[in-house]
């Protein structure tokens, strides 16, 4: 956990290829660029995301739009208790281990658990399901608190605990691909399968730029 009272880096603007996500790199050496929230249709929804419950569309689009506060774009949520996802990113987990996220909390209700969380799926089973690690932003588990995952629910890992710093970017930074195998007992594909974010019910929250690095 690091609390980054800087604003964002700037960013370069991704491209497709083919229907994938091109991750492109960033000013720092060896690091790509997952996510930068820089393209938004009509209505401020991030282009090329999707939502968890296509019957509620509606709800997320109100509830996840792209800002821009000093020159630099985010992605605000306000009371969403809902996925949004990102598919077909073109990233080699091996070889980009590490992940770095910022969020900043603005509200979070009492009894909001979790607060927010980004999953990031690395693989998916037979059924062609993602396997996914959630990193999550806990308002009462310690941060290192590790759950367990079942059939149809990714393992969780706390990074964050608690209601404060309030209004501050707080800046994670995870391997996923360790996480991931120690987690899941095995390689993970050579491809990740995606990224999704969530901020919970009445929970008003900024997700920063998302990027991938080699590991140091």
């Amino acid at each position: 956990m690091f609390v980054a009272a800087i604003g964002l880096w700037g960013l370069a603007n991704l491209c497709g290829a083919m229907g994938a996500d091109v991750p492109v790199y960033a000013g720092e050496a060896g690091v790509l660029v997952l996510e930068d929230f820089q393209s938004a249709d009509q209505d401020g929804f991030p282009i090329d995301w999707q939502h968890e419950n296509q019957r509620s569309q509606a709800k997320g689009r109100d509830a996840y739009k792209i800002q821009s506060q000093d020159g630099k774009k985010f992605l605000a949520a306000k009371d969403a208790g809902q996925r949004v996802k990102k598919r077909k990113i073109d990233w080699d987990p091996k070889v980009y281990p590490v992940l770095t996220w910022r969020w900043r909390l603005h509200k979070a209700p009492t009894g909001s658990e979790p607060i927010a969380a980004l999953y990031a799926s690395l693989d998916t089973d037979l059924m062609f399901i993602p396997v996914f690690t959630k990193y999550i932003w806990s308002a009462g588990k310690p941060e290192g608190t590790f759950v367990e995952g079942g059939m149809f629910s990714g393992s969780e890992l706390v990074v964050q605990s608690g209601v404060l710093p309030v209004g501050e970017w707080v800046e994670e930074r995870v391997n996923v691909y360790e996480d991931f195998k120690r987690i899941h007992k095995h390689e993970p594909a050579e491809k990740a399968w995606g990224i999704s974010l969530f901020a919970g019910p009445g929970v008003e929250i900024d997700f920063g730029a998302v990027t991938v690095s080699q590991a140091k």
